[in-house]
């Protein structure tokens, strides 16, 4: 079981023991975008340290081997290197699965695209991704957070690594 969880505005805590208690396989917070570009894209709650805060958190509560997931949408104007930046925090933060999409504008009231991100620059940050020791990173065009979620599950667990799509 993945579960994919909002920021927990206020809660933390008490919702992340909720959330744990029901033992998931999987525990998913979506950083969504780049440092430089989180409180633009995400709004003034949002908090791009935070959400590293909520996904180290999950672990060091769980009472059982979690594995946590986050992902990046790309093509809102970040940079190649800043997309690794964030990979690199992810890690830090023990995140042990990554995914990479691009940003599809889901509204005219949304952000527009910046860019659409050629598929080489998708393979790039899977490899990327690997040296940093992602036990999975899904990366490609169309890859969303809940992406083919149960490969990239056993991948990590069994430590058959990257794949881009």
């Amino acid at each position: 079981m993945e579960v994919l969880t909002p920021d927990f505005l206020g809660v933390e805590e008490e919702a992340m023991q909720i959330v744990l208690a029901a033992r998931p396989d999987v525990f998913n917070h979506n950083i969504e975008t780049v440092r430089r570009l989180h409180r633009k894209m995400r709004g003034a709650k949002a908090s791009y340290d935070k959400a590293l805060w909520l996904l180290t958190r999950a672990k060091e509560l769980a009472d059982y081997p979690l594995l946590t997931k986050s992902g990046i949408i790309v093509g809102l104007g970040e940079t190649n290197d800043e997309v690794v930046d964030t990979m690199r925090d992810l890690r830090a933060h023990g995140v042990d699965v990554v995914t990479i999409g691009q940003y599809l504008q889901p509204s005219a009231k949304h952000a527009k695209i910046d860019r659409w991100v050629h598929p080489d620059e998708f393979r790039w940050f899977r490899e990327q991704g690997e040296e940093l020791g992602f036990g999975s990173v899904f990366s490609g065009p169309l890859v969303r957070s809940s992406y083919r979620a149960d490969e990239q599950r056993h991948a990590a667990a069994t430590g058959r690594g990257a794949v881009a799509y």
